[in-house]
């Protein structure tokens, strides 16, 4: 933000989301309200796909439906579709991901 005050973390965001908002909010300035409602929906797709990664981790991969057949854990289309959701708001902000230690990809700053 322009001023000194800084955006809060939404109440109902998870602990490590909070952080996360946290970490962000003093290393990048959001300027204006579109800005911080895309990093608020970050952090719910965040938690979002954290949920449904422990449901997963939990239950297995895949599941019986009620024939015995073998079928997907519908969490892990949630879980899916929430990491996509998330990466594409992180671009919508224009924040890079870059694991430590890789070199950045996308193209170079300034252009």
């Amino acid at each position: 933000m322009k001023n000194s005050s800084r955006p809060k973390a939404p109440a109902h965001l998870s602990a490590a989301a909070k952080k996360w908002w946290s970490k962000l909010i003093s290393e990048y300035e959001f300027e204006t309200p579109d800005s911080v409602m895309t990093l608020e929906c970050v952090m719910e797709c965040f938690d979002r796909a954290t949920a449904a990664r422990e449901m997963v981790e939990k239950d297995g991969a895949v599941l019986n439906d009620r024939f015995g057949q073998l079928k997907a854990h519908p969490a892990t289309v949630i879980e899916r579709d929430a990491r996509m959701a998330m990466l594409r708001a992180l671009k919508a902000l224009g924040l890079d991901v870059v694991q430590p230690g890789t070199l950045p990809i996308g193209r170079p700053p300034g252009r």
